[in-house]
Protein backbone atom coordinates (compact mmCIF):
# COMPACT_ATOMS: atom_id res chain seq x y z
CA UNK A 1 0.00 0.00 0.00
CA UNK A 2 1.27 3.43 -0.93
CA UNK A 3 1.45 6.02 1.84
CA UNK A 4 0.95 9.75 1.52
CA UNK A 5 0.82 12.84 3.73
CA UNK A 6 -1.46 15.86 3.57
CA UNK A 7 0.07 19.22 4.39
CA UNK A 8 -1.00 22.85 4.04
CA UNK A 9 -3.68 25.13 5.35
CA UNK A 10 -7.24 26.33 4.87
CA UNK A 11 -5.73 29.13 2.76
CA UNK A 12 -7.27 32.21 1.22
CA UNK A 13 -9.49 31.34 -1.72
CA UNK A 14 -9.53 27.71 -0.55
CA UNK A 15 -11.15 28.84 2.70
CA UNK A 16 -14.25 29.93 0.81
CA UNK A 17 -14.35 26.75 -1.30
CA UNK A 18 -14.29 24.10 1.42
CA UNK A 19 -11.25 25.01 3.51
CA UNK A 20 -13.38 26.37 6.33
CA UNK A 21 -14.77 22.85 6.78
CA UNK A 22 -11.50 20.97 7.34
CA UNK A 23 -13.10 17.75 8.54
CA UNK A 24 -15.19 17.40 5.38
CA UNK A 25 -12.21 18.32 3.21
CA UNK A 26 -9.86 15.81 4.82
CA UNK A 27 -12.45 13.03 5.04
CA UNK A 28 -13.24 13.44 1.34
CA UNK A 29 -9.55 12.97 0.49
CA UNK A 30 -9.36 9.98 2.83
CA UNK A 31 -12.41 8.35 1.22
CA UNK A 32 -11.00 8.75 -2.28
CA UNK A 33 -7.55 7.55 -1.14
CA UNK A 34 -9.02 4.39 0.36
CA UNK A 35 -10.74 3.67 -2.95
CA UNK A 36 -7.31 3.69 -4.62
CA UNK A 37 -5.63 1.63 -1.92
CA UNK A 38 -3.62 4.61 -0.67
CA UNK A 39 -3.04 5.16 3.05
CA UNK A 40 -2.82 8.62 4.63
CA UNK A 41 0.13 8.31 7.01
CA UNK A 42 0.51 11.87 8.27
CA UNK A 43 -1.43 15.14 8.30
CA UNK A 44 -0.35 18.69 9.05
CA UNK A 45 -3.27 20.91 8.08
CA UNK A 46 -3.63 24.36 9.67
CA UNK A 47 -7.31 25.30 9.80
CA UNK A 48 -7.88 28.98 10.53
CA UNK A 49 -11.26 30.44 11.47
CA UNK A 50 -11.06 32.99 8.63
CA UNK A 51 -9.48 33.34 5.21
CA UNK A 52 -5.72 33.78 5.37
CA UNK A 53 -6.07 36.60 2.87
CA UNK A 54 -7.29 38.63 5.84
CA UNK A 55 -5.05 37.08 8.49
CA UNK A 56 -4.54 38.97 11.79
CA UNK A 57 -2.61 38.38 15.00
CA UNK A 58 -5.87 37.53 16.73
CA UNK A 59 -6.83 34.87 14.16
CA UNK A 60 -7.47 31.52 15.81
CA UNK A 61 -6.51 28.23 14.22
CA UNK A 62 -6.18 24.52 14.96
CA UNK A 63 -3.78 21.94 13.58
CA UNK A 64 -5.27 18.76 12.17
CA UNK A 65 -3.03 15.73 12.73
CA UNK A 66 -3.12 11.97 12.09
CA UNK A 67 -2.47 9.25 14.65
CA UNK A 68 -3.71 5.74 15.43
CA UNK A 69 -7.20 7.10 16.22
CA UNK A 70 -7.47 8.88 12.91
CA UNK A 71 -7.47 12.54 11.83
CA UNK A 72 -8.35 15.04 14.53
CA UNK A 73 -7.80 18.73 15.38
CA UNK A 74 -5.62 19.99 18.17
CA UNK A 75 -6.74 22.67 20.60
CA UNK A 76 -7.74 25.92 18.89
CA UNK A 77 -5.35 28.78 19.66
CA UNK A 78 -3.96 31.97 18.18
CA UNK A 79 -2.19 31.27 14.92
CA UNK A 80 1.09 32.62 16.25
CA UNK A 81 0.89 30.33 19.29
CA UNK A 82 0.64 27.07 17.36
CA UNK A 83 3.90 27.59 15.50
CA UNK A 84 5.89 25.28 17.76
CA UNK A 85 3.54 22.36 17.20
CA UNK A 86 3.50 23.14 13.49
CA UNK A 87 7.30 22.86 13.34
CA UNK A 88 7.28 19.57 15.28
CA UNK A 89 4.85 17.96 12.83
CA UNK A 90 6.73 19.40 9.85
CA UNK A 91 10.01 17.89 11.09
CA UNK A 92 8.34 14.54 11.83
CA UNK A 93 6.89 14.36 8.30
CA UNK A 94 10.29 15.29 6.82
CA UNK A 95 11.86 12.45 8.80
CA UNK A 96 9.25 10.00 7.51
CA UNK A 97 9.84 11.12 3.92
CA UNK A 98 13.61 10.61 4.18
CA UNK A 99 13.04 7.21 5.80
CA UNK A 100 10.89 6.14 2.84
CA UNK A 101 7.71 5.91 4.91
CA UNK A 102 5.86 8.47 2.78
CA UNK A 103 5.54 7.96 -0.97
CA UNK A 104 3.74 11.16 -1.97
CA UNK A 105 2.36 14.50 -0.79
CA UNK A 106 -0.91 16.39 -1.14
CA UNK A 107 -0.32 20.10 -0.58
CA UNK A 108 -3.13 22.61 -0.22
CA UNK A 109 -2.25 26.28 0.20
CA UNK A 110 1.12 25.25 1.58
CA UNK A 111 3.81 27.46 3.10
CA UNK A 112 7.13 26.32 1.55
CA UNK A 113 9.13 28.99 3.38
CA UNK A 114 7.64 28.41 6.82
CA UNK A 115 5.22 25.79 8.14
CA UNK A 116 6.04 23.20 5.44
CA UNK A 117 9.71 24.00 4.77
CA UNK A 118 11.22 20.79 6.21
CA UNK A 119 8.71 18.41 4.64
CA UNK A 120 9.01 20.01 1.21
CA UNK A 121 12.80 20.09 1.42
CA UNK A 122 12.75 16.35 2.12
CA UNK A 123 10.34 15.86 -0.77
CA UNK A 124 12.71 17.76 -3.08
CA UNK A 125 15.60 15.51 -2.02
CA UNK A 126 13.69 12.23 -2.46
CA UNK A 127 11.71 13.33 -5.54
CA UNK A 128 8.46 11.87 -4.27
CA UNK A 129 5.43 12.99 -6.34
CA UNK A 130 3.48 16.04 -5.17
CA UNK A 131 -0.04 17.15 -6.10
CA UNK A 132 -1.82 20.20 -4.81
CA UNK A 133 -3.68 23.47 -5.17
CA UNK A 134 -2.74 27.09 -4.61
CA UNK A 135 -1.15 28.84 -7.55
CA UNK A 136 1.49 30.89 -5.70
CA UNK A 137 2.54 28.22 -3.23
CA UNK A 138 2.69 25.43 -5.82
CA UNK A 139 4.90 27.58 -8.07
CA UNK A 140 7.27 28.16 -5.14
CA UNK A 141 7.26 24.43 -4.34
CA UNK A 142 8.18 23.57 -7.92
CA UNK A 143 11.01 26.14 -7.80
CA UNK A 144 12.47 24.28 -4.79
CA UNK A 145 13.12 21.28 -7.03
CA UNK A 146 10.08 19.28 -5.87
CA UNK A 147 8.54 16.86 -8.37
CA UNK A 148 5.07 18.36 -8.84
CA UNK A 149 3.02 16.03 -11.04
CA UNK A 150 -0.29 17.91 -10.85
CA UNK A 151 -1.23 21.41 -9.77
CA UNK A 152 -4.29 23.59 -10.02
CA UNK A 153 -5.92 26.68 -8.67
CA UNK A 154 -8.90 26.42 -6.34
CA UNK A 155 -11.40 28.56 -8.28
CA UNK A 156 -14.47 26.58 -9.28
CA UNK A 157 -13.48 23.48 -7.29
CA UNK A 158 -15.11 21.63 -4.40
CA UNK A 159 -13.78 19.32 -1.70
CA UNK A 160 -14.88 16.31 -3.73
CA UNK A 161 -13.53 17.41 -7.10
CA UNK A 162 -10.18 18.38 -5.58
CA UNK A 163 -9.92 15.03 -3.79
CA UNK A 164 -10.73 13.11 -6.97
CA UNK A 165 -8.13 15.11 -8.88
CA UNK A 166 -5.43 14.51 -6.25
CA UNK A 167 -6.00 10.77 -6.01
CA UNK A 168 -6.37 10.31 -9.77
CA UNK A 169 -2.94 11.83 -10.35
CA UNK A 170 -1.30 9.90 -7.52
CA UNK A 171 -2.88 6.58 -8.48
CA UNK A 172 -1.59 6.94 -12.04
CA UNK A 173 1.85 7.77 -10.68
CA UNK A 174 1.74 4.72 -8.39
CA UNK A 175 0.13 2.56 -11.13
CA UNK A 176 -2.86 1.76 -8.94
CA UNK A 177 -6.42 1.08 -10.01
CA UNK A 178 -8.63 3.93 -8.79
CA UNK A 179 -12.39 4.06 -9.07
CA UNK A 180 -13.56 7.51 -7.92
CA UNK A 181 -16.24 7.53 -5.27
CA UNK A 182 -18.87 9.95 -6.55
CA UNK A 183 -21.72 8.94 -4.26
CA UNK A 184 -22.52 9.69 -0.65
CA UNK A 185 -23.77 7.74 2.32
CA UNK A 186 -25.36 4.39 1.46
CA UNK A 187 -25.66 5.35 -2.21
CA UNK A 188 -21.97 5.37 -2.91
CA UNK A 189 -21.13 4.34 -6.44
CA UNK A 190 -17.64 3.68 -7.61
CA UNK A 191 -17.32 3.89 -11.36
CA UNK A 192 -20.26 3.75 -13.74
CA UNK A 193 -22.33 5.91 -16.03
CA UNK A 194 -24.84 7.01 -13.39
CA UNK A 195 -27.78 5.18 -15.01
CA UNK A 196 -28.42 3.39 -11.72
CA UNK A 197 -29.06 6.76 -10.10
CA UNK A 198 -31.99 7.64 -12.36
CA UNK A 199 -35.13 7.63 -10.21
CA UNK A 200 -38.20 9.45 -11.51
CA UNK A 201 -39.80 8.97 -8.11
CA UNK A 202 -36.82 10.52 -6.30
CA UNK A 203 -36.65 13.47 -8.68
CA UNK A 204 -40.38 14.20 -8.45
CA UNK A 205 -40.47 13.88 -4.67
CA UNK A 206 -37.55 16.29 -4.34
CA UNK A 207 -39.31 18.72 -6.72
CA UNK A 208 -42.57 18.73 -4.78
CA UNK A 209 -41.79 21.84 -2.67
CA UNK A 210 -41.60 23.89 -5.87
CA UNK A 211 -45.07 22.81 -6.92
CA UNK A 212 -46.45 23.57 -3.45
CA UNK A 213 -44.92 27.05 -3.71
CA UNK A 214 -46.69 27.42 -7.05
CA UNK A 215 -50.02 26.43 -5.47
CA UNK A 216 -49.51 28.89 -2.59
CA UNK A 217 -48.82 31.77 -4.96
CA UNK A 218 -51.90 30.84 -6.99
CA UNK A 219 -54.06 30.90 -3.85
CA UNK A 220 -52.63 34.23 -2.67
CA UNK A 221 -53.17 35.78 -6.10
CA UNK A 222 -56.92 35.25 -5.66
CA UNK A 223 -57.03 37.45 -2.55
CA UNK A 224 -58.31 40.97 -3.33
CA UNK A 225 -55.37 43.33 -3.65
CA UNK A 226 -52.86 40.56 -4.40
CA UNK A 227 -53.77 40.02 -8.03
CA UNK A 228 -50.28 41.15 -9.06
CA UNK A 229 -49.02 37.80 -7.77
CA UNK A 230 -50.43 36.32 -10.97
CA UNK A 231 -47.22 37.49 -12.65
CA UNK A 232 -45.20 35.68 -9.96
CA UNK A 233 -47.22 32.54 -10.70
CA UNK A 234 -46.26 32.77 -14.38
CA UNK A 235 -42.57 33.17 -13.51
CA UNK A 236 -42.66 30.17 -11.16
CA UNK A 237 -44.50 28.15 -13.77
CA UNK A 238 -41.73 28.78 -16.27
CA UNK A 239 -39.07 27.91 -13.67
CA UNK A 240 -40.42 24.42 -12.89
CA UNK A 241 -38.48 22.68 -15.71
CA UNK A 242 -35.27 24.36 -14.49
CA UNK A 243 -35.87 23.18 -10.93
CA UNK A 244 -36.53 19.60 -12.04
CA UNK A 245 -33.48 19.64 -14.33
CA UNK A 246 -31.22 20.78 -11.48
CA UNK A 247 -32.52 18.10 -9.11
CA UNK A 248 -32.20 15.39 -11.76
CA UNK A 249 -28.65 16.41 -12.71
CA UNK A 250 -27.51 16.55 -9.09
CA UNK A 251 -29.04 13.21 -8.09
CA UNK A 252 -27.63 11.40 -11.11
CA UNK A 253 -24.11 12.85 -11.24
CA UNK A 254 -23.62 13.39 -7.46
CA UNK A 255 -21.06 16.10 -8.20
CA UNK A 256 -22.60 18.91 -6.16
CA UNK A 257 -21.99 22.40 -7.59
CA UNK A 258 -20.70 21.15 -10.94
CA UNK A 259 -23.92 19.23 -11.60
CA UNK A 260 -26.06 22.13 -10.37
CA UNK A 261 -24.52 24.42 -13.00
CA UNK A 262 -25.07 21.77 -15.69
CA UNK A 263 -28.67 21.30 -14.54
CA UNK A 264 -29.42 25.03 -14.61
CA UNK A 265 -28.07 25.43 -18.14
CA UNK A 266 -29.92 22.33 -19.38
CA UNK A 267 -33.12 23.39 -17.58
CA UNK A 268 -33.15 26.88 -19.06
CA UNK A 269 -32.81 25.41 -22.54
CA UNK A 270 -35.53 22.83 -21.78
CA UNK A 271 -38.36 25.11 -20.62
CA UNK A 272 -40.24 24.78 -23.91
CA UNK A 273 -40.61 21.06 -23.19
CA UNK A 274 -42.40 21.60 -19.87
CA UNK A 275 -41.51 19.51 -16.84
CA UNK A 276 -40.95 16.41 -18.98
CA UNK A 277 -38.45 18.42 -21.04
CA UNK A 278 -36.77 19.61 -17.84
CA UNK A 279 -36.67 16.04 -16.55
CA UNK A 280 -35.06 14.73 -19.74
CA UNK A 281 -32.62 17.66 -19.89
CA UNK A 282 -31.59 17.14 -16.26
CA UNK A 283 -31.06 13.41 -16.71
CA UNK A 284 -28.93 13.98 -19.81
CA UNK A 285 -26.95 16.71 -18.03
CA UNK A 286 -26.33 14.45 -15.03
CA UNK A 287 -25.08 11.58 -17.17
CA UNK A 288 -22.93 13.86 -19.33
CA UNK A 289 -21.33 15.82 -16.51
CA UNK A 290 -20.39 12.58 -14.78
CA UNK A 291 -18.74 11.28 -17.96
CA UNK A 292 -16.91 14.51 -18.86
CA UNK A 293 -15.74 15.08 -15.31
CA UNK A 294 -14.10 11.67 -15.19
CA UNK A 295 -12.53 12.06 -18.63
CA UNK A 296 -11.17 15.54 -17.90
CA UNK A 297 -9.63 14.31 -14.66
CA UNK A 298 -8.07 11.32 -16.45
CA UNK A 299 -6.60 13.71 -19.03
CA UNK A 300 -5.08 15.71 -16.15
CA UNK A 301 -6.83 18.97 -16.91
CA UNK A 302 -6.42 21.60 -14.15
CA UNK A 303 -9.20 21.15 -11.60
CA UNK A 304 -10.66 24.59 -12.28
CA UNK A 305 -10.93 23.69 -15.96
CA UNK A 306 -12.44 20.31 -15.08
CA UNK A 307 -15.26 21.92 -13.10
CA UNK A 308 -15.94 24.77 -15.51
CA UNK A 309 -15.67 22.57 -18.58
CA UNK A 310 -17.67 19.62 -17.25
CA UNK A 311 -20.48 21.77 -15.84
CA UNK A 312 -20.78 24.19 -18.74
CA UNK A 313 -20.31 21.78 -21.64
CA UNK A 314 -22.58 19.11 -20.13
CA UNK A 315 -25.37 21.62 -19.60
CA UNK A 316 -25.05 22.87 -23.14
CA UNK A 317 -25.02 19.40 -24.72
CA UNK A 318 -28.09 18.25 -22.79
CA UNK A 319 -29.92 21.57 -23.14
CA UNK A 320 -29.36 21.89 -26.88
CA UNK A 321 -30.55 18.32 -27.47
CA UNK A 322 -33.79 19.09 -25.66
CA UNK A 323 -34.13 22.57 -27.19
CA UNK A 324 -33.87 21.40 -30.80
CA UNK A 325 -35.03 17.77 -30.72
CA UNK A 326 -36.78 16.63 -27.55
CA UNK A 327 -38.80 19.65 -26.33
CA UNK A 328 -41.65 19.35 -28.89
CA UNK A 329 -42.01 15.61 -28.20
CA UNK A 330 -41.84 16.12 -24.42
CA UNK A 331 -44.46 18.87 -24.55
CA UNK A 332 -46.70 16.69 -26.73
CA UNK A 333 -46.43 13.77 -24.28
CA UNK A 334 -47.13 15.99 -21.27
CA UNK A 335 -50.14 17.61 -22.92
CA UNK A 336 -51.35 14.16 -23.99
CA UNK A 337 -51.23 12.81 -20.43
CA UNK A 338 -53.09 15.86 -19.13
CA UNK A 339 -55.68 15.62 -21.93
CA UNK A 340 -56.26 11.92 -21.19
CA UNK A 341 -56.73 12.67 -17.49
CA UNK A 342 -59.14 15.53 -18.13
CA UNK A 343 -61.09 13.49 -20.71
CA UNK A 344 -61.49 10.62 -18.25
CA UNK A 345 -62.68 12.97 -15.53
CA UNK A 346 -65.05 14.80 -17.86
CA UNK A 347 -66.67 11.53 -18.98
CA UNK A 348 -67.97 10.86 -15.45
CA UNK A 349 -66.21 12.84 -12.73
CA UNK A 350 -68.00 11.12 -9.83
CA UNK A 351 -67.11 7.62 -10.99
CA UNK A 352 -63.57 8.72 -11.88
CA UNK A 353 -63.11 10.23 -8.43
CA UNK A 354 -64.55 7.17 -6.67
CA UNK A 355 -62.28 4.78 -8.58
CA UNK A 356 -59.25 6.99 -7.92
CA UNK A 357 -60.13 7.16 -4.22
CA UNK A 358 -60.52 3.38 -3.89
CA UNK A 359 -57.33 2.61 -5.79
CA UNK A 360 -55.14 5.24 -4.17
CA UNK A 361 -54.58 3.21 -0.98
CA UNK A 362 -53.45 0.04 -2.82
CA UNK A 363 -51.29 2.28 -5.03
CA UNK A 364 -49.39 3.84 -2.13
CA UNK A 365 -49.11 0.54 -0.24
CA UNK A 366 -47.75 -1.14 -3.37
CA UNK A 367 -45.25 1.64 -4.07
CA UNK A 368 -47.01 2.73 -7.28
CA UNK A 369 -48.19 6.11 -6.00
CA UNK A 370 -44.86 7.94 -5.88
CA UNK A 371 -43.58 6.27 -9.03
CA UNK A 372 -46.64 6.77 -11.26
CA UNK A 373 -49.41 8.87 -9.71
CA UNK A 374 -47.28 11.68 -8.22
CA UNK A 375 -45.67 12.54 -11.58
CA UNK A 376 -49.17 12.80 -13.09
CA UNK A 377 -50.24 15.05 -10.22
CA UNK A 378 -47.26 17.31 -10.86
CA UNK A 379 -47.94 17.36 -14.60
CA UNK A 380 -51.49 18.48 -13.83
CA UNK A 381 -50.23 21.13 -11.39
CA UNK A 382 -47.81 22.45 -14.00
CA UNK A 383 -50.72 23.98 -15.88
CA UNK A 384 -53.12 25.12 -13.16
CA UNK A 385 -51.24 25.03 -9.85
CA UNK A 386 -53.53 22.32 -8.45
CA UNK A 387 -54.75 18.89 -9.48
CA UNK A 388 -57.76 16.55 -9.48
CA UNK A 389 -55.62 13.64 -8.24
CA UNK A 390 -53.97 16.01 -5.75
CA UNK A 391 -57.39 16.64 -4.25
CA UNK A 392 -58.10 12.88 -4.18
CA UNK A 393 -54.77 12.45 -2.37
CA UNK A 394 -55.84 14.85 0.35
CA UNK A 395 -59.34 13.46 0.89
CA UNK A 396 -58.64 9.79 0.20
CA UNK A 397 -55.30 9.37 1.95
CA UNK A 398 -54.59 12.20 4.38
CA UNK A 399 -58.10 12.72 5.76
CA UNK A 400 -58.88 9.00 5.94
CA UNK A 401 -55.61 8.39 7.80
CA UNK A 402 -56.48 11.28 10.14
CA UNK A 403 -59.90 9.74 10.86
CA UNK A 404 -58.36 6.33 11.61
CA UNK A 405 -55.72 7.85 13.88
CA UNK A 406 -58.25 10.02 15.71
CA UNK A 407 -60.43 7.00 16.49
CA UNK A 408 -57.42 5.19 17.92
CA UNK A 409 -56.60 8.18 20.10
CA UNK A 410 -60.11 8.34 21.56
CA UNK A 411 -60.94 4.60 21.81
CA UNK A 412 -57.94 2.41 21.01
CA UNK A 413 -58.15 -1.35 21.23
CA UNK A 414 -55.11 -1.21 23.50
CA UNK A 415 -53.85 1.80 25.42
CA UNK A 416 -50.45 1.64 23.71
CA UNK A 417 -52.08 2.27 20.32
CA UNK A 418 -53.10 5.79 21.34
CA UNK A 419 -49.44 6.74 21.71
CA UNK A 420 -48.80 5.47 18.19
CA UNK A 421 -51.82 7.24 16.66
CA UNK A 422 -51.31 10.67 18.28
CA UNK A 423 -48.18 11.79 16.39
CA UNK A 424 -49.62 10.37 13.15
CA UNK A 425 -52.80 12.40 13.55
CA UNK A 426 -50.82 15.55 14.35
CA UNK A 427 -48.73 15.16 11.18
CA UNK A 428 -51.79 14.32 9.07
CA UNK A 429 -53.54 17.50 10.16
CA UNK A 430 -50.52 19.76 10.53
CA UNK A 431 -48.58 18.84 7.41
CA UNK A 432 -50.92 16.93 5.09
CA UNK A 433 -48.68 13.85 4.87
CA UNK A 434 -47.54 10.68 6.73
CA UNK A 435 -50.54 8.57 5.71
CA UNK A 436 -48.38 5.54 6.51
CA UNK A 437 -49.20 6.22 10.16
CA UNK A 438 -52.55 4.45 9.58
CA UNK A 439 -50.90 1.25 8.29
CA UNK A 440 -50.64 -0.55 11.68
CA UNK A 441 -54.38 -0.20 12.25
CA UNK A 442 -55.37 -1.00 8.67
CA UNK A 443 -53.17 -4.09 8.48
CA UNK A 444 -54.38 -5.41 11.82
CA UNK A 445 -58.08 -5.34 10.84
CA UNK A 446 -59.66 -6.10 7.49
CA UNK A 447 -62.70 -4.06 8.61
CA UNK A 448 -60.61 -0.94 9.17
CA UNK A 449 -58.83 -1.56 5.87
CA UNK A 450 -62.16 -1.94 4.08
CA UNK A 451 -63.45 1.17 5.84
CA UNK A 452 -60.45 3.11 4.59
CA UNK A 453 -61.16 2.05 0.99
CA UNK A 454 -64.86 2.90 1.33
CA UNK A 455 -64.13 6.31 2.88
CA UNK A 456 -61.53 7.13 0.25
CA UNK A 457 -63.91 6.10 -2.54
CA UNK A 458 -66.65 8.36 -1.19
CA UNK A 459 -64.16 11.20 -0.76
CA UNK A 460 -62.98 10.76 -4.35
CA UNK A 461 -66.60 10.75 -5.59
CA UNK A 462 -67.17 14.06 -3.77
CA UNK A 463 -64.06 15.49 -5.44
CA UNK A 464 -65.59 14.56 -8.78
CA UNK A 465 -69.03 15.85 -7.80
CA UNK A 466 -67.69 19.29 -6.81
CA UNK A 467 -65.13 19.26 -9.67
CA UNK A 468 -62.31 20.04 -7.24
CA UNK A 469 -58.67 20.73 -8.07
CA UNK A 470 -56.42 20.80 -5.01
CA UNK A 471 -53.25 19.45 -3.42
CA UNK A 472 -51.95 17.49 -0.44
CA UNK A 473 -48.63 18.00 1.41
CA UNK A 474 -49.91 21.21 3.02
CA UNK A 475 -51.59 21.76 6.41
CA UNK A 476 -55.19 20.53 6.16
CA UNK A 477 -56.65 23.86 7.27
CA UNK A 478 -54.90 25.61 4.38
CA UNK A 479 -55.70 22.99 1.71
CA UNK A 480 -59.15 24.45 0.84
CA UNK A 481 -57.55 27.85 0.24
CA UNK A 482 -55.39 26.31 -2.49
CA UNK A 483 -58.33 24.65 -4.24
CA UNK A 484 -60.54 25.95 -7.02
CA UNK A 485 -63.66 25.18 -4.90
CA UNK A 486 -62.86 25.79 -1.21
CA UNK A 487 -66.36 25.05 0.12
CA UNK A 488 -66.64 21.83 -1.88
CA UNK A 489 -63.16 20.77 -0.77
CA UNK A 490 -64.05 21.26 2.90
CA UNK A 491 -67.05 18.94 2.50
CA UNK A 492 -65.01 16.42 0.52
CA UNK A 493 -62.36 16.42 3.28
CA UNK A 494 -64.72 16.16 6.24
CA UNK A 495 -66.97 13.36 4.98
CA UNK A 496 -64.28 10.65 4.48
CA UNK A 497 -62.50 11.70 7.67
CA UNK A 498 -65.68 11.36 9.74
CA UNK A 499 -66.66 8.11 8.01
CA UNK A 500 -63.22 6.54 8.58
CA UNK A 501 -63.38 7.73 12.20
CA UNK A 502 -66.82 6.14 12.79
CA UNK A 503 -65.88 2.82 11.15
CA UNK A 504 -62.60 2.54 13.06
CA UNK A 505 -64.21 3.58 16.34
CA UNK A 506 -66.96 0.98 15.89
CA UNK A 507 -64.46 -1.79 15.07
CA UNK A 508 -62.35 -0.86 18.11
CA UNK A 509 -65.35 -0.89 20.45
CA UNK A 510 -66.51 -4.29 19.19
CA UNK A 511 -63.03 -5.80 19.46
CA UNK A 512 -62.54 -4.38 22.94
CA UNK A 513 -65.73 -6.07 24.09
Amino acid sequence: MKRIAIIGSSGGNLYNLGGKHPQQLLEEIEKQAESAGISITAVQFIAANESMDAIKETTEAAIWEKNEQGMHPGKSNLLIDINERTKEIDQAIAKQIRAGDIDGLIVMSGDPEGANLNALSAAAETKIPIVGTGGTSMAAIASMGCRVISTSGTTGTTNRTRAVSFITSLSKEFQLTYRPILGSGDRELSNGSGLRNISIRGIMMASLPGFIALALVLALSKIPGLGALGDVFDVLLGALPVMIAVIAAKQISELDEVSIVAGVIAGILSVDGGIIGGLVGGILAGLTVRLLFRKFVEWRFPMTTVNIGAGGISGLIAGLLVFYLIAPVALYIGDGIKWLLETTIAFNPIVAGAIAGILIWPAIIGGIYHAAILPIVLLDMEQTGNSFLGAVDMVGLVMVAAGINLANIIKPREKSEAAVAAPGFAINMGFGTFVESAYPFMFSSKWIFGGALLSAGIGGALVGFFDIRGTAYVPTFTAPLLANNPAGFIIAMLVPCVLAFIITLTVNLIQRK
